[in-house]
């Protein structure tokens, strides 16, 4: 449990498998599910973004994707927004892009350790303090599609569709 410990204190991320894999080349050789015990015993578990992060609210209002077909001819005709994960040790960093398809122009961005709106919100209002697109496309993350973020698009007047995670 010690071994445990020192490890996962220098590697977080390090799951049951990774961990089994440590310690056996440590010289340690333990079957993956005393590992499990231990680990679960101890309180701890990896440290990774857990699946379903995109999952939409089912209070926030599904958009339709308005962009099958369409010929992008010109700036500002539409943008997309997503957010990445960034590693860092220990934890996650979160970064929201909103981009310009017709330039590949990365018009705003911002970084966040935790993932709610308040980041997504500070990079739409910076992009759209600098032009508005008529459509800004996304998934349906429950942070594009939050009343404040829907909000702030329909205030300036863009338009906005979603496409399916």
């Amino acid at each position: 449990m010690r071994l445990i410990d020192e490890e996962y204190t220098r590697h977080p991320f390090r799951g049951i498998g990774q961990m089994t894999d440590w310690l056996d080349s440590a010289g340690h050789h333990v079957n993956h599910k005393r590992v499990e015990r231990l680990m679960q015993e101890m309180g701890i578990q990896a440290i990774h973004p857990k699946r379903r992060t995109s999952v939409a609210d089912k209070e926030h209002k599904v958009f339709p994707y308005l962009l099958g077909g369409m010929k992008i001819e010109y700036p500002n005709q539409v943008w997309a927004t997503d957010i990445t994960y960034i590693r860092m040790n220990p934890g996650w960093l979160y970064l929201v892009a909103i981009m310009d398809w017709y330039s590949r122009y990365v018009i705003s961005w911002e970084l966040s350790n935790t993932m709610d709106v308040h980041f997504c919100l500070e990079s739409l209002g910076a992009a759209l303090a600098k032009n508005k697109p008529d459509i800004l496309n996304s998934d349906q993350a429950s942070q594009f599609t939050s009343r404040d973020f829907t909000e702030m698009l329909e205030t300036a007047g863009a338009g906005f569709t979603t496409i399916s995670s």
